[in-house]
């Protein structure tokens, strides 16, 4: 039996590329400079950091000296810094080419900017699979961080995660680290005392031959930035508390994690099946096999089975997102075909701009939801397409595409067709609803149909029945946002409805039933036709792009009674905040955020600042528009809220008109 347990402690800071500056400001001031600035005070106390390359990058542009304090803890041998991929990919969800180059672009801004490359990684979202392998090991790192969740669905007993195994995968090996679920859930939510004397009671856990570990790895942002832990962590003085605690402790030895490393061996061979941290499992679901799940495993906690039986519990897996949210799968095809486009130029022909491009739309957190807004966040997702749209304009200028073509870009058995000028692209789906998936503006940099469809989400049961439940609070300590239930906005049970279709650009229908179209014979390769039959006749739809615009033109024939209707979904980046607003005839009706209803419409201008540009849609004969916010409901760490995806405009005008032409025309400012 050992007298004392290595503590090994590490935390992960990170920001998504593209988020607001004001939100990483706040998190700087709340999370990362008190964090350093009181760790720096005990130079004796010794952990691992990684930071995300952007917001490293971020902070380093605005505050250099709180960075030169990171680099002087990492130069006096108190840090030691994890690698990653430099925009905090997904590794699992990448091409091996970039994984190999995000690892090794961020492997060398650490050691440009701290003077430390790294041995060990962070993994995000500690998504495993085994073929993450070979491209961690050829780029330097020796070891990797996961839960210990991970362990015990491998079969391991939670008593044995007191060090390191290994893991090997085509010839190359890796060492695992297991994170204590227990440590994670008790820092810094339990008093310091309390989460103290867990690690000490962990000494008789010791293996033979072996120095124990008490493994941490998780959020900065746990230590100022959740609900309350401001306060907790450094008003009410939680982390001293802690920190001086350990140095006190007579059972507690503080090392690195390469210090660790470097003088313990391995507890063995393990191979871990593809998971993440048990919270995603639930995440990855559809709603009704969450409810199932989350149903399993409050049945076998009111048992007293969970322990026993949870690594059979497992839940879904993280790339379920792409099958879970159309969008989300939209935009990962995309990056890869980009991708694919990108490894074949000629290595003269590529350039580091090209690279940091791919690599931007590889960040992680537009594809996915959990606890956090993801996925459903438009600002997110808009910069991926930012990125995505800009890449494919370079590549563009070095092995050009042609101007129509078609493919089954998102493997979902439905191919699209491309349209596209080096101005304008739309992307149409080869479906019935002839509708566009992808409206692009290459000068503004801008997908106009990056819009998230409303569906039910497990979290809407919490919603539903947060009057009965209320929300989680610990007798002692602060609670964590995984037990809290609030709200940021009133949610009305209409905000929970599930919408019927896509959210796409051109959905048609005559006298509220939706039309069926049909894909015809190429006659002109400058347009895209579809024909919908009618009772008495048809409707021909046409799709052409010109310069900076898009035209969509109805024909119709026979006699068909009553009106015709199109439904066009704009991805408007300011939302329903103050920088987007309605223009016609120079005067302004209101934000995008208020419903508008316009008789005898022929144009109207949708002017956005945070575009830096403007939409500007035009009938050819006179129709009646309405338009309205279309908004999801998600979670997030402060609460359920209501977020504005787009503004969807309805055009109806009479079935006896022949033809009608709609204009979208993209300007910048």
């Amino acid at each position: 039996m050992t007298s004392s347990i290595s503590l090994l402690f590490g935390v992960h800071a990170h920001q998504p590329i593209g988020n607001f500056p004001e939100v990483v400001i706040d998190a700087h001031q709340r999370c990362y400079k008190p964090f350093l600035q009181t760790l720096y005070r005990y130079p004796e106390f010794r952990f691992a950091v990684h930071f995300s390359g952007w917001l490293l990058d971020f902070l380093f542009e605005r505050y250099p000296q709180d960075m030169a304090l990171l680099r002087e803890m990492v130069t006096r041998g108190q840090i030691e810094l994890f690698g990653a991929g430099d925009t905090e990919p997904v590794l699992a969800a990448i091409p091996e080419q970039d994984r190999t180059g995000q690892l090794k672009t961020f492997s060398a801004k650490l050691k440009k900017k701290l003077g430390q490359s790294p041995q060990g990684a962070w993994l995000t979202e500690r998504v495993w699979e085994p073929t993450v392998t070979p491209a961690l090991a050829r780029c330097g790192i020796r070891y990797v961080i996961v839960d210990d969740y991970h362990f015990i669905c491998a079969g391991k007993n939670k008593k044995d995660l007191n060090g390191y195994f290994t893991t090997e995968e085509d010839h190359h090996t890796l060492d695992l680290f297991p994170i204590s679920e227990a440590l994670r859930y008790r820092l810094p939510f339990s008093p310091a005392p309390e989460a103290i004397a867990y690690i000490e009671s962990l000494v008789d856990q010791a293996t033979a031959g072996h120095q124990s570990a008490a493994i941490y790895f998780d959020d900065i942002e746990k230590f100022g930035i959740w609900p309350e832990t401001y306060q907790w962590v450094y008003e009410r003085g939680w982390l001293e508390q802690f920190i001086q605690g350990v140095l006190a402790s007579p059972y507690i030895q503080l090392q690195r994690y390469q210090d660790y490393h470097a003088s313990e061996k391995t507890h063995g061979i393990i191979y871990l099946p593809t998971t993440s941290y048990i919270e995603m499992n639930e995440w990855t679901l559809p709603a009704e096999p969450a409810h199932l799940y989350d149903d399993l495993v409050q049945q076998a906690k009111s048992t007293g089975q969970y322990e026993y039986t949870r690594p059979f519990l497992r839940g879904g897996i993280w790339k379920n997102f792409f099958s879970r949210y159309p969008e989300s799968n939209w935009m990962h095809k995309r990056m890869l075909n980009l991708s694919a486009r990108y490894a074949k130029l000629k290595i003269k022909q590529r350039t580091a701009t090209m690279q940091q491009h791919l690599y931007a739309a590889q960040a992680n957190d537009a594809y996915w939801h959990g606890m956090f807004g993801g996925l459903y966040l438009p600002h997110l997702r808009r910069t991926i397409y930012n990125n995505l749209v800009e890449l494919e304009t370079l590549l563009d200028q070095c092995a050009p595409r042609p101007a129509r073509y078609q493919e089954d870009t998102d493997l979902d058995g439905i191919e699209e067709i491309y349209l596209q000028n080096g101005s304008v692209q739309a992307i149409l789906k080869l479906d019935s609803s002839a509708s566009i998936c992808e409206l692009d503006s290459y000068p503004l940099k801008h997908n106009f149909a990056d819009t998230l469809a409303r569906q039910t989400e497990h979290y809407y049961r919490k919603i539903q029945h947060s009057s009965q439940q209320g929300s989680e609070h610990h007798q002692s300590g602060i609670a964590s946002a995984h037990d809290r239930i609030s709200f940021k906005q009133t949610i009305n049970p209409e905000d929970l409805e599930p919408d019927a279709h896509a959210q796409h650009l051109f959905i048609d229908c005559l006298n509220s039933e939706a039309l069926n179209y049909q894909l015809q014979p190429v006659t002109h390769e400058d347009r895209v036709t579809f024909q919908a039959k009618t009772v008495s006749g048809s409707i021909n739809k046409y799709f052409l792009i010109s310069r900076n615009q898009l035209q969509v033109i109805y024909e119709c024939t026979g006699e068909p009674d009553g009106y015709l209707q199109t439904e066009i979904n704009l991805a408007m980046p300011s939302c329903d905040g103050p920088g987007g607003r309605y223009i016609r005839n120079h005067a302004v009706l209101s934000g995008f955020g208020q419903p508008l209803e316009l008789k005898e419409f022929t144009a109207l201008t949708l002017e956005d600042d945070t575009l830096g540009g403007s939409l500007m849609i035009t009938v050819a004969s006179l129709a009646t528009l309405y338009a309205h916010p279309h908004f999801t409901v998600s979670q997030s760490e402060g609460g359920f809220e209501k977020i504005m995806q787009a503004v969807k405009l309805t055009l109806i005008w009479s079935a006896t008109v022949r033809e009608q032409q709609i204009t979208l025309q993209f300007a910048k400012k």
